[in-house]
């Protein structure tokens, strides 16, 4: 019985030698080190994948060092090609700028988390202290849903612009730009 406690205890000594030798602590460090530096990594990786981070803060510091909402450089970007339909001279052209301006009011609504399956259903949520002119909004979605459904429809280009121009007020004011 003797015998196998010193034999536990040798054995347990030389296992303290190997732990607290300074070639197991280093080696052990290193390998602590990259373990916490995956782990960093896997973490940034992770939540750059997800959009917590700017749904919580790259969203909110944009709209206050800008003073517009989220995402207006997109959709003036977005304009722009709505109004060079306009300087083509097709009917084609100017049917799918007033198509383009629709949906992208859609989009900066949806953007200020208005809930719906359509515009229409949208623009119905929309208060007239948010959208001065909700009215005109309605008559010219109206006026596209016409255009949309009678393909027959001869549209010119002083229509196309008086449209165009409800869509531009629209954005003038939800700041957009």
């Amino acid at each position: 019985m003797e015998n196998d406690i010193l034999q536990l205890a040798n054995f347990l000594r030389a296992q303290v030698e190997v732990v607290t030798s300074p070639s197991f602590l280093f080696y052990s460090k290193i390998i602590f080190i990259i373990i916490s530096v995956g782990f960093v990594v896997g973490i940034i990786i992770l939540l750059i994948k997800n959009s917590w981070i700017k749904d919580t803060y790259v969203e909110d510091f944009v709209e206050f060092s800008t003073y517009r909402p989220y995402g207006a450089q997109k959709t003036f970007k977005q304009w722009g090609k709505v109004i060079k339909r306009l300087e083509t001279g097709k009917e084609g052209e100017y049917r799918m700028a007033i198509i383009e301006a629709d949906s992208l009011l859609e989009e900066a609504l949806r953007g200020i988390e208005y809930k719906g399956e359509r515009i229409s259903d949208l623009l119905n949520q929309v208060d007239s202290k948010v959208l001065p002119s909700i009215d005109r909004i309605k008559s010219a979605h109206e006026f596209r849903n016409k255009i949309v459904h009678n393909p027959s429809y001869e549209l010119t280009l002083n229509e196309t612009k008086k449209i165009i121009s409800v869509y531009e007020q629209a954005f003038r004011d939800l700041q957009m730009f």
